[in-house]
């Protein structure tokens, strides 16, 4: 009788441990990301963070999230921002090689979880199309974007995140 490995199953991620926050998340955004000079200063990061993995996790509308995460708006500017600003997928890479020296990459075959959200700006069929109305585009960049990254395509991400901010 072949004997089945149980593997102790581990918690779900609600928030960022204060070692992972230190060690990655604070020296990431703080080169990525630093406070504007001007304008009203930001809502705290850690917090914008734990809202961001909080509204992932559940599904929930941006503006249904607990009061606990700070402005639900504000919260939504720092994800779309951090979006633009491909520091999701720089987290990714770091994330990969963290994992990587505990030995629990596979390089050949990864996943990663996403969710489908409405087609915006596409026209019924049958229906005519009112040409002076205004419709958000879809979002095809983001659609289109590989989910996984190669070993190779880790090393550039890394590599062009830390090139000082005045050469990109």
């Amino acid at each position: 009788m072949e004997r089945i490995e149980t593997r102790e199953t581990l918690p779900t991620i609600w928030e960022v441990s204060d070692a992972m926050w230190g060690n990655v998340f604070l020296p990431l955004l703080s080169h990525l990301d630093p406070p504007s000079r001007m304008g009203r200063p930001r809502i705290d990061q850690r917090k914008a963070c734990d809202g961001i993995i909080y509204r992932l996790r559940t599904g929930c509308q941006w503006n249904a999230l607990p009061r606990e995460f700070g402005d639900d708006i504000r919260v939504y500017r720092t994800f779309r921002r951090w979006e633009s600003q491909g520091i999701f997928d720089t987290l990714w890479a770091v994330l990969l090689y963290s994992c990587e020296d505990l030995g629990g990459v596979d390089w050949q075959w990864q996943a990663a979880e996403g969710c489908l959200g409405k087609a915006r700006g596409v026209p019924k069929k049958g229906r005519k199309s009112n040409a002076s109305a205004k419709t958000r585009p879809t979002v095809a960049r983001r659609a289109s974007r590989k989910a996984c990254l190669s070993r190779a395509a880790a090393d550039r991400l890394l590599f062009a995140s830390r090139e000082p901010m005045a050469t990109r």
